[in-house]
């Protein structure tokens, strides 16, 4: 089945779902520069492509690697903001929203989605 024959069985909900984690790791993987190549970074920016991939392959793995993304994305977003704080304004921001925006997500993917 062809790209263009997929994307209109999705759902509004469900494109932006991947497009956040699509956007999410893209950043990620954007700021692995200006991070000094922090690995971490890197691996949340694949993992979170990864995870986009598989809702819209719609992969049985798929729930678990939200689960796994919550709980990194909310260690690093929660340790950032202890340690830098918002002595960096555009960071800290970044961080509430990053927080914000997983657990919204992710509470949808796990526990809305699965309802219907």
């Amino acid at each position: 089945m062809s790209l263009q024959a997929k994307i209109p069985k999705l759902k509004g909900n469900e494109l932006l779902s991947m497009a956040f984690y699509i956007v999410s790791g893209v950043l990620m993987l954007a700021a692995l520069p200006f991070a000094n190549y922090a690995p971490h970074l890197g691996l949340l920016g694949i993992v979170s492509l990864i995870t986009a991939y598989s809702l819209f392959a719609k992969r049985a793995w798929a729930p678990w690697l939200v689960v796994v993304l919550l709980i990194v994305n909310n260690v690093f977003s929660i340790y950032t903001l202890a340690a830098a704080g918002f002595s960096n304004l555009l960071v800290g921001l970044s961080m509430v929203g990053l927080l914000v925006l997983t657990w919204l997500v992710s509470i949808y993917l796990l526990l809305i989605k699965n309802r219907s």
